[in-house]
């Protein structure tokens, strides 16, 4: 369900908003909308591509270190129990 949001925009942007969504063909309210919603989704697919870096770069350094068992039920991928990793006092 889409929701009703107010902006405040001085007359020069305004009028310079409503000019650049006249020529895209859209109303000042879709203007705005889609570059809304362009900025979230560049941002996620930014959050989503740095995040898969960095499982790429150190998914191998937590497993060793933690032994997290990422594949559970796989024959020779058993997971560590707190008290066998190193470093962890009790």
């Amino acid at each position: 369900m889409a929701k009703q949001t107010n902006i405040r925009l001085d007359d020069q942007i305004r009028a310079a908003a409503e000019e650049r969504a006249k020529r895209r063909g859209l109303s000042l309210q879709g203007y705005v909308a889609d570059l809304i919603e362009q900025d979230v989704n560049e941002s996620r697919a930014a959050f989503l591509a740095g995040a898969q870096a960095f499982l790429a770069a150190y998914a191998d350094a937590f497993e060793e270190e933690f032994g997290e068992d990422r594949y559970p039920g796989e024959p020779g991928r058993a997971a560590r129990g707190p008290h066998e990793v190193p470093g962890y006092a009790a």
